[in-house]
């Protein structure tokens, strides 16, 4: 069973990424989903656990949901989240031809 994060950490990291990177949740849903990835018009993520982050997608008008494993495998504690978003955007950016912006 993957390791759950206090819902107050979930609620955070759900509101940085929703607010601050909206324009990168769209990007790693046209990587990581399969087929049509142009037609993915929307990308919120939703949820998150030790195995992998969740976003609600919308893909020709039709809503579903995407689950991304981290890329560094399970993880239990909250830095490792911002380590493993980070490395599905650079990720993200390879499976697309796209710069990836540098990390501050």
């Amino acid at each position: 069973m993957p390791h759950s994060f206090e819902s107050d950490v979930v609620a955070a990291i759900l509101h940085h990424m929703n607010d601050d990177h909206a324009d990168d949740n769209l990007l790693i849903a046209r990587a990581f989903a399969t087929a049509s990835d142009l037609e993915i018009t929307h990308a919120a993520m939703t949820d998150l656990d030790g195995d992998g982050g969740v976003w609600q997608i919308t893909r020709a008008g039709l809503p579903e949901e995407l689950r991304v494993p981290w890329p560094g495998g399970e993880i239990s504690e909250r830095p490792a989240v911002r380590r493993e978003v980070v490395a599905l955007y650079d990720a993200a950016c390879e499976r697309l031809g796209i710069e990836p912006r540098p990390h501050a």
